[in-house]
């Protein structure tokens, strides 16, 4: 039986979706994969990981403890690989949606023109070499929003024409919040979207929000949506500007931890960090906002299927 996770939403369920006894379920790729965002939102919309790959020694261990029963074809097979520099594309299993939350190094200053040349030694070229040697039906992207205007704007570029030009997808952006879709976090990033046939595609609405920071604490937090976790400048005190992790509940001033962390993230609520605290927090802090990812990926799930 499919294993259902809860998202901490007031009364309401990310299930797995059922889906028509005709149309297999999607197959999709998680790399730069963390801990398992986009893993979880697309198995709740009952798609397929067949591969997935991340270097990091400790987010390869939470994300094992977490996804081996809810995936085990993908680790009984040997899919989870370190490593993305090191894997062949064609080794990897056929697929229909890759999905990646790269690290934005820079580009090249020569900009657009020179295409694949000028991206070899960054890691958006290993997904780029990828959806040019297997070219899936569509892929969903992540990075920080500050992508747009990398290098006045020529990193942006770069992407967007070897997306669209060089490899023929459409190409879909948007810069999304995790409060745009019920999470008390603002977390804007950058999201894009494309598809092999160059289908129309809309991200979805926003929805209203359903949570706040007091749900997220359990006592009285008179900051309603919080600060983006982050991976750095943690600790500082709760006047700093640079402040993300310290609240004041209930009058007093109080410090997240793991435990609140995974709620802003829209994780499961039984979601477990085989690691330490200081560990946890970081891969919080690197991980994408599920719901939000979800969301998206419900729509690009729709607009494949609509054949």
């Amino acid at each position: 039986m499919a294993k259902t996770f809860k998202i901490l939403e007031k009364d309401e369920e990310f299930t797995q979706v059922k889906m028509p006894s005709p149309m297999r379920p999607l197959k999709f790729i998680d790399l730069f994969a963390g801990i398992g965002g986009f893993h979880i939102a697309m198995h709740n919309l009952g798609m397929k990981c067949v591969f997935a790959s991340e270097w990091d020694l400790h987010a390869r261990e939470t994300y094992k403890h977490n996804l081996e029963t809810l995936s085990p074809d993908l680790f009984q097979l040997n899919n989870f690989a370190g490593d993305i520099t090191a894997i062949n594309p064609r080794d990897i299993p056929d697929f229909d949606v890759l999905c990646a939350g790269f690290p934005c190094q820079p580009f090249s200053q020569a900009g657009f023109k020179k295409g694949f040349d000028e991206t070899r030694g960054t890691l958006f070229f290993n997904i780029v070499d990828i959806i040019k040697t297997k070219k899936p039906k569509a892929f969903f992207l992540e990075n920080v929003r500050h992508l747009l205007k990398h290098d006045d704007g020529k990193t942006f570029s770069t992407i967007k024409h070897i997306l669209e030009e060089e490899l023929g997808y459409s190409f879909h952006y948007k810069v999304v919040k995790a409060s745009d879709f019920g999470l008390p976090q603002h977390r804007p990033r950058l999201f894009m979207v494309g598809f092999k046939n160059k289908r129309y595609f809309t991200f979805p609405e926003p929805k209203k929000l359903k949570i706040s920071m007091s749900d997220i604490w359990g006592g009285e937090c008179p900051k309603k949506i919080g600060y983006t976790l982050r991976v750095g400048g943690r600790g500082s005190h709760i006047t700093d500007r640079r402040n993300w992790d310290s609240y004041e509940v209930d009058g007093v001033v109080k410090r997240l931890s793991s435990k609140e962390g995974v709620k802003m993230q829209g994780f499961p609520t039984d979601f477990y960090f085989p690691v330490s605290e200081t560990q946890a927090m970081k891969q919080l802090g690197n991980s994408v906002a599920i719901p939000a990812i979800q969301a998206v990926a419900k729509e690009i799930q729709k607009t494949i299927n609509q054949t």
